[in-house]
């Protein structure tokens, strides 16, 4: 089979994938405007550093971010980038006991706190700035991919809510691209962090949709009890 035929079936493939997910776009299109938790850096700070360690996203990490909000955020006790990176997270054992995600979300506050005084930004210009100068070939030597605690997956969720249109090599963001080269009958990396990466940028390309909205769709595309995630949690979207 000729190239492109095969590019047009994967195209086809990625957006029958694509139609399972509707209202996903306006969602994505928030992140990269840096809107996600109602326009709170902290709170994606804190989302991102939670979800570093590989829990449920629905079921785990999104009802603390929350409650993280209602107790902190909300009660003004934690309402900057400055704030959150001197918080003593005994505090709010009761809320997320994973020494290492706090760690994590203190030293990116503390660094983008240290770029927004240095630049004369808010919260939400300091990540944008960050994240629009991140480059993802040299991750590990990043001020933020440096952090303890901070892998690629964590670095590049971060980007995304800073604007950058790119995707999250995880587990299931691998698997589904997988199934569907698969379904396309095309070969094309996926093995390394950085040829996911690159294959998603390639099927974005054919398919017309961006990286981010695939590497969403994904995780939504998966099924919950009896439910596809997609229809289960398509209100909480316009929440986070």
């Amino acid at each position: 089979m000729s190239n492109s035929f095969l590019d047009k079936k994967l195209a086809k493939v990625v957006s029958t994938y694509m139609s399972r997910t509707i209202g996903l776009k306006e969602h994505c299109e928030r992140c990269l405007r840096t809107e996600r938790w109602n326009g709170s850096v902290v709170l994606m700070v804190v989302d991102a550093a939670f979800t570093s360690i590989g829990l449920n996203y629905f079921v785990a990490v999104v009802p603390k971010v929350a409650k993280f909000k209602e107790e902190l955020v909300d009660s003004g006790k934690v309402e900057s980038l400055e704030s959150l990176s001197k918080f003593p997270e005994e505090a709010a054992k009761n809320i997320w006991r994973n020494r290492r995600s706090w760690q994590a979300a203190k030293s990116i506050a503390s660094y983008l706190h240290e770029l927004k005084e240095r630049e004369a930004l808010d919260d939400r210009r300091a990540l944008r700035l960050w994240a629009g100068n991140s480059h993802l070939e040299n991750w590990g030597q990043d001020p933020i991919g440096s952090i303890k605690g901070v892998g690629i997956v964590t670095f590049q969720y971060l980007r995304m809510m800073g604007g950058v249109d790119t995707a999250m090599p995880d587990k299931i963001v691998r698997k589904v691209v997988e199934q569907i080269l698969n379904e396309a009958g095309l070969d094309m990396p996926t093995q390394g962090d950085m040829e996911l990466i690159q294959t998603i940028d390639r099927m974005s390309e054919l398919s017309g949709y961006s990286p981010i909205e695939i590497c969403w769709m994904t995780w939504l595309i998966q099924s919950e009890g009896n439910m596809m995630r997609m229809d289960k949690y398509r209100n909480l979207l316009d929440r986070i």
